[in-house]
């Protein structure tokens, strides 16, 4: 998991070689917000998810996590809190995983808590289940998701 300010996205775009159309495609949004929904920015390897949302604060913290996929999360609006936890220590789970939509649930609470400010990201791997929309009030963000293979 990282927690970081997108003007240091540079540091990371070694990690993955999605990253670097990841951060350009964020930093389009965040100078113009795209409307709701998918857009696709390399098919199924990249693409991104325009949310906006009503956090319902840290006592209905949900846990997921991903397979295929890494998110980075940017918070375009609002106060974006993310409950999270490592995957090795997520043993209840609530909704079976799901290969199709490479997502899975689970009753475990949140071990930490991540506060994202505008103008942040989050980036979650396979092994960070998170909990998106602990906080309170509205939030506008842009996930970007990307393969880990292809």
């Amino acid at each position: 998991m990282i927690l970081d300010r997108l003007q240091n996205a540079g540091r990371y775009v070694s990690i993955h070689p999605g990253f670097v159309q990841a951060f350009k495609y964020i930093r389009q949004a965040q100078e113009s917000r795209p409307p709701l929904g998918r857009h696709d920015i390399d098919g199924d390897r990249i693409y991104a998810i325009a949310a906006s949302s009503i956090s319902h604060g840290k006592d209905k913290a949900k846990l997921e996590a991903h397979r295929k996929y890494i998110d980075i999360q940017f918070t375009v609006e609002g106060l974006e809190v993310y409950g999270w936890n490592s995957m090795d220590r997520c043993k209840h789970e609530a909704v079976p995983f799901s290969e199709a939509q490479d997502i899975g649930f689970y009753t475990d609470a949140p071990e930490s808590w991540i506060t994202a400010p505008p103008g942040s990201f989050v980036v979650f791997f396979p092994e960070d289940a998170h909990a998106p929309a602990c906080g309170e009030g509205n939030v506008f963000k842009v996930v970007v998701k990307i393969a880990l293979e292809g």
